[in-house]
């Protein structure tokens, strides 16, 4: 069933592909958690503070 951005099934999917080449499955895990946050809680930041501003200058 499709998940909105991936979530959980690519994460899965990383996570075992990440402990069948022989990586622990704590480092593995943390990598996948790590990856999520750069790809997708990282840029709403920025995204949040852009939009407060086109808001405030009202463009949008």
């Amino acid at each position: 069933m499709p998940a909105p951005g991936g979530v959980g099934p690519v994460d899965a999917a990383l996570v075992f592909a990440l402990v069948g080449f022989g990586a622990p499955t704590g480092l593995a895990t943390a990598t996948a958690v790590g990856y999520r946050v750069l790809t997708v809680w990282v840029p709403l930041l920025p995204g949040a503070l852009v939009l407060s501003a086109l808001v405030q200058r009202k463009v949008l």
